[in-house]
């Protein structure tokens, strides 16, 4: 039996137990998870995840694989620009959140060249160098094993394909960053329980991204895990870092 432990928010639980967890939450939140983002980010997200698929470099063709999809905001940018003769496979662990993606393509009238997939990005079940482009956007600090799953899309890149990591991070000013903390802890929970009837899910989303690995710590990771020419962006003064790694 495994007995090691791991973080859920600043909780200590079995590994074993964690994706059932954050399973749970991604369930609870999944209904009001458009909402909730434009709520606490004040519409900021929006221009995030532009500014992450202009950096991706897709082009008409490509075959790209959105990791953590969620409510399918990349994977509609992503298959309009890939065109009919791409493809983009949209996945999700949580099988309410991929629901809530293949809505929105769908009713967006993406249909073509979309696939859907329950996929864990611990083990991708996709032959190596398959994709041009793998994301994954706010989804990494939920994951167990971050180094397992940055490996993982290492083989399953194409020579040359880059992967890009849209997540949360460590805001950059001192003063900063004491005023996003203050907001994270006392009035996000707060959002989440008023819109969603749902404090928990989101105290565990504010304490999530405290445990994630930080700007530098994060490209470290992605150098040992296979990726080359690893870079990042700060958004917002560091709320939110876009990195972007290379295959050989």
């Amino acid at each position: 039996m495994n007995d090691q432990k791991t973080h859920f928010g600043f909780k200590e639980v079995n590994e074993q137990d964690k994706q059932g967890l954050v399973g749970e939450v991604f369930r609870s939140v999944a209904g009001n998870y458009d909402i909730m983002n434009d709520a606490m980010s004040m519409g900021v997200h929006r221009a995030w995840k532009w500014f992450a698929v202009a950096q991706s470099g897709v082009n008409v063709g490509d075959k790209v694989l959105d990791l953590a999809a969620g409510s399918g905001d990349l994977s509609l940018k992503f298959a309009k620009k890939v065109g009919s003769y791409g493809q983009v496979i949209v996945t999700d662990i949580n099988e309410a959140m991929l629901a809530e993606g293949r809505k929105r393509l769908t009713d967006a009238g993406i249909a073509g060249n979309v696939d859907y997939c329950l996929v864990n990005a611990e083990n991708l079940p996709f032959a190596d160098n398959t994709f041009d482009c793998i994301s994954i956007s706010f989804g990494l600090r939920n994951v167990t094993h971050k180094d397992v799953a940055l490996q993982s899309m290492v083989r399953c890149l194409k020579p040359g394909g880059r992967a890009i990591i849209l997540e949360f991070s460590r805001p950059t000013n001192a003063t900063f960053r004491s005023i996003y903390d203050a907001y994270s802890f006392n009035v996000i929970p707060k959002i989440g329980e008023v819109i969603a009837n749902d404090r928990d899910s989101y105290q565990y989303l504010v304490e999530s991204i405290r445990k994630h690995p930080p700007q530098e710590e994060l490209k470290q990771m992605m150098l040992d895990a296979g990726f080359d020419r690893v870079r990042y962006h700060n958004l917002t003064g560091g709320v939110v870092a876009l990195h972007i790694g290379y295959k050989y």
